[in-house]
């Protein structure tokens, strides 16, 4: 009976060459799925700097369209018209260039989209299945 156990846990070396396709497939795989992951993390920053653009387009449409006129109305009757409606225009570009600024600095966080955690893996795992060098502990 130790013979038996003895042979199980020795594998010949043609059984351990076998086993190199699947490893590499699982590897593949792994790699790929931690692909997946990190450009999902990356596209939902930009999906927010995005949101943030849109959001402010359509404030400035809407406060332009509404407020302007309301604000221009209750200035005139203290300044002259033209007066009021150049200090409500400004205070709304205020509000529209920090509602851009904030948008436009989401979108830069979620650049580059390049997958640089899953290039650094893919090059370490070159690298062990070469020979080269020996894979990093996580």
């Amino acid at each position: 009976m130790s013979e038996t156990s003895t042979s199980s846990k020795k594998r010949s070396l043609f059984s351990l060459i076998g086993d190199i396709p699947g490893l590499l497939t699982d590897l593949l795989r792994q790699e790929i799925d931690q692909l997946r992951r990190e450009l999902t993390g990356k596209l939902k920053l930009a999906g927010v700097g995005i949101g943030l653009l849109a959001g402010a387009g359509a404030f400035a449409f809407s406060a332009i369209a509404v407020l302007t006129a309301a604000a221009v109305l209750g200035l005139s009757t203290v300044l002259p018209g033209w007066a009021a409606a150049l200090i409500v225009g400004g205070a709304l570009l205020v509000i529209t260039a920090i509602l851009i600024a904030a948008g436009v600095a989401s979108i830069r966080k979620s650049t580059p989209l390049t997958p640089t955690q899953t290039i650094t893996s893919v090059k370490e795992d070159v690298t062990v299945i070469t020979g080269t060098g020996k894979r990093a502990k996580p």
